[in-house]
């Protein structure tokens, strides 16, 4: 039986993930029902299609928030015997979700937006609909502050796709102000419906793009290039490795995983070959925290399989002054 060795990420590194990741989805959740209760009333004050239209967003962002908050609890579940590789991947379809609220969102407000100009009907209380954008405006770019803060220390996905989502609201309430403005103040009431058709145009642009990042999860997408060159500079510093090969990534949730074939010299023994490889796994291990690494052991040269999509020697710059 072939032999590997698993660098696991530990309970402690798990903790300070996921109360991060579901502090951002409940603060997402808080966000929404506050906004929806605001837009909500503007909407019926107002009479603006503008202003309907980004309370129907609100309103999936909420459905979206919870989809998101489930999302996020669910994938920091620990792995079990059903789910050996944990429960990562909960996070990419949370965000799918999200994309097809997206979507559902801008068709809506295109039809409304359409039908308002057969029968434009006046908007009314622009100094009220403008000041419910400006608070809208103010709230929700703190909680992209906040979201970005929490991305970037656990690269959460879901909360990506939900940061995705919130930025498109900037814009929308923004559109809201100048479209009350406009059909208000300079008469053009034609302003009102095709902002609402600009507003749909944003969001589905918006579910485009936060679909790329969750497809490209369920898809077992190669990291980065620059991020698989940082990972292979430490892995390959360990005196002793005659070559790597056959280095394989994926990501999930906000977990990484890495698998590669390591190669030492043939004469070695099994606990000395065995010592290099343990001080590879802390060398990762510390550099790299939230990656689970599979490294299986070859003597030099030995050539696993045929496949062409396996990688031959992939730190030939390190090894090649070792020789």
């Amino acid at each position: 039986m072939e032999r590997g060795a698993v660098v696991p990420v530990t309970q402690d590194e798990r903790r300070k993930v996921i109360p991060l990741a579901t502090r951002a989805a409940l603060a997402s959740v808080a966000m929404a029902c506050f906004l929806l209760l605001l837009k909500g009333f503007a909407a019926w004050s107002t009479g603006s299609v503008a202003m309907l239209g980004s309370l129907a967003d609100t309103a999936l962002d909420l459905l979206a928030s919870l989809v998101t908050l489930y999302g996020v609890r669910l994938a920091a579940t620990p792995a079990d015997h059903d789910h050996r590789f944990g429960h990562g991947k909960a996070e990419a379809l949370a965000a799918l979700f999200q994309v097809m609220l997206i979507t559902a969102s801008a068709v809506g407000i295109a039809w409304r937006a359409i039908l308002a100009f057969g029968d434009p009907q006046p908007t009314t209380g622009a100094e009220f609909g403008i000041g419910v954008s400006v608070i809208a405006i103010a709230a929700t770019v703190f909680l992209l502050a906040y979201q970005r803060k929490i991305i970037r220390q656990t690269g959460s996905v879901a909360i990506l796709a939900d940061n995705v989502h919130y930025q498109s609201d900037v814009l929308l309430n923004g559109s809201v102000i100048v479209a009350l403005v406009l059909d208000q103040y300079v008469g053009w009431s034609g302003a009102d419906p095709i902002f609402g058709i600009v507003i749909a145009l944003w969001l589905a642009w918006g579910a485009f793009q936060a679909s790329s990042n969750a497809i490209d999860q369920l898809m077992d997408k190669e990291w980065p290039e620059d991020f698989r060159a940082q990972f292979l500079d430490v892995a390959a510093r360990q005196p002793g490795i005659r070559g790597i090969h056959d280095f394989r990534t994926r990501r999930s949730g906000s977990h990484d995983f890495a698998q590669f074939h390591m190669e030492v010299a043939r004469d070695l023994t099994v606990e000395h070959a065995h010592d290099i490889v343990e001080a590879v796994e802390r060398n990762l291990r510390t550099a790299f925290p939230k990656v689970e690494v599979l490294i299986h052991l070859d003597p030099e040269g030995h050539v696993d399989t045929d496949n062409p999509l396996v990688e031959a020697d992939v730190t030939p710059h390190w090894f090649g002054k070792r020789v």
